[in-house]
């Protein structure tokens, strides 16, 4: 098991991430690890030009592979503002794209119509896979019971794996997702790991679950390593000067796109998981990530970030709501579900996963002698 340190409380001097990242580090100068990261992986493209001349040798390399199919690129929808974004760039650029969505049962009526109106007003194709509810649903309830802070690790996998199989089955080499280094950094890898790791995931299901997991889509090992070095998989909002507020001013006027609120709160599983359960049960709100990654791309000055971190992550009303809508679709009752809030809180590596692995190990070792 990965020990983590015990901290007095320290915020960062320049972000808002501060000692509830238990792995948290700071400089001389009070700086934390997270802002020297961001520094260091937004360097790549040091000029407009040169992120220009980079996005234009990418689309040439996508339409030329892509050429002979009905399609030459993949993207992932959600209905968030990032997807949203790509698939608006995408067709920008030329590019021909087949869209996936995952429906894993949580989906808000205002995803489900951001993503209609948007496919329909570009003229793109939807692949959409439902997810088998009742495996889902004990998958779900297995990472609650689990005790980790890494309840949407399911999700994430799901969509991950079903992206990599319709672009296998439909030839397409490039996969584009919305991630990008500008808006979305400072991630604490105690607050949420393993989204790749099918090990992780199968074992807590054979720990906790009940419901065999006969149609849920997923990696394996070989996915997981090879994740990290896969350069079909495209950023491609690190090509550009992406800013989210800007973007949305884009969708709203040539789209109608609907704002949803916050960081992910398409689904209603994430918007109750990220701005209730996590912070009452963990202590961990994710707005300081994502506020912190928008304070060093220079769209939010600190004090505004500190300021927003004094209200509740959404309308307490609209917790109440969700946490009795969860509760009920996860046919618990009101104390098994505080019973399960009450649980000791556990890390990834307290379940088997691939780097409690000798082999993982044994390869990590042998990549840092290549280095």
């Amino acid at each position: 098991m990965k020990k983590t340190r015990q901290l007095d409380h320290q915020q960062c001097v320049k972000c808002v991430m501060d000692t509830t990242d238990p792995d948290i580090r700071f400089d001389e100068k009070g700086i934390c690890n997270h802002c020297h990261k961001y520094a260091k992986d937004n360097a790549l493209f040091n000029s407009v030009s040169e992120r220009k001349q980079a996005l234009d040798l990418l689309i040439s390399r996508i339409k030329k592979h892509g050429e002979s199919n009905d399609y030459d690129c993949l993207i992932g929808v959600s209905g968030g503002v990032d997807s949203t974004y790509v698939a608006y760039l995408v067709k920008q650029l030329g590019l021909r794209p087949l869209a996936v969505h995952l429906d894993n049962g949580w989906n808000s009526e205002l995803a489900v119509m951001n993503i209609e109106n948007t496919l329909n007003k570009l003229g793109i194709d939807l692949y959409t896979h439902v997810i088998d509810w009742e495996e889902f649903k004990d998958l779900q309830l297995a990472f609650l019971k689990a005790s980790t802070p890494d309840s949407e690790i399911p999700s994430d996998h799901a969509i991950f794996s079903l992206m990599r199989k319709v672009a296998k089955e439909q030839k397409i080499k490039y996969i584009i997702s919305g991630i990008n280094k500008r808006t979305e950094s400072h991630h604490p890898g105690a607050w949420s790991q393993g989204h790749e790791d099918w090990l992780y995931i199968k074992s807590i299901h054979k720990k906790f679950g009940k419901v065999k997991l006969k149609t849920f889509p997923h990696g394996d090992w070989w996915s997981f390593y090879t994740s990290r070095f896969s350069k079909d998989w495209v950023n491609i909002l690190d090509y550009i000067d992406y800013v989210k507020d800007d973007a949305k001013k884009i969708l709203v006027d040539k789209l109608e796109w609907k704002d949803y609120g916050g960081k992910h709160f398409e689904s209603i599983y994430t918007r109750f998981f990220q701005g209730y359960l996590l912070p009452v049960k963990f202590g961990f709100d994710k707005r300081k990530m994502h506020l912190s990654s928008l304070i060093c791309a220079g769209e939010l000055t600190k004090a505004e970030a500190l300021d927003e971190l004094k209200s509740e992550p959404y309308p307490k009303q609209v917790q109440n709501e969700d946490k009795e809508y969860v509760i009920k679709k996860f046919n618990l009752t009101s104390e098994e579900f505080d019973d399960i809030m009450k649980l000791p809180l556990k890390t990834y590596y307290d379940y088997p996963c691939y780097p409690n692995t000798l082999l993982y190990k044994a390869l990590k070792r042998v990549v840092t002698m290549v280095k």
